[in-house]
């Protein structure tokens, strides 16, 4: 038998906050053969979603289009014993909206604007989490 997830409702108020700082996030997709593909990069929240941004043309997101399925590995900055897996699903996948997100997040990881190349086209994927696992 067969168990869709359930949507979490809220994420709890210490996975918004390690979502909210400038820590290492990993993100794993579905591969077309079933393979494992995982990226680093910034994250985010809303406090429902996870927020990832990221520029099109790229596999994974390639692949959530194709598979929404990800799931989302964030470690605290200095203390790597402490981090947050996040399994779930993109709900959305907009460039509304992505160019002020990206300088927000550089602002956060890097201290200063983001100065990358300005002809990419950047998304915000936008995750509902269906399991939240807290380690440390």
């Amino acid at each position: 038998m067969s168990v869709a997830p359930q949507q979490v409702e809220r994420l709890p108020d210490d996975v918004v906050s390690l979502l909210r700082g400038p820590n290492r996030c990993f993100v794993a997709t579905v591969m077309p053969d079933g393979s494992a593909e995982t990226t680093e990069t910034w994250v985010d929240t809303d406090g429902t979603h996870v927020v990832l941004n990221a520029v099109e043309g790229l596999p994974q997101v390639h692949n959530v289009r194709r598979d929404p399925r990800v799931s989302v590995a964030v470690a605290e900055a200095g203390r790597p014993e402490h981090y947050v897996a996040v399994r779930g699903r993109v709900v959305e996948v907009t460039p509304d909206g992505a160019a002020e997100h990206l300088q927000a997040l550089a602002r956060r990881y890097l201290g200063g604007p983001w100065r990358g190349d300005p002809r990419q086209r950047r998304l915000i994927l936008r995750i509902a989490p269906t399991a939240v696992h807290r380690r440390g």
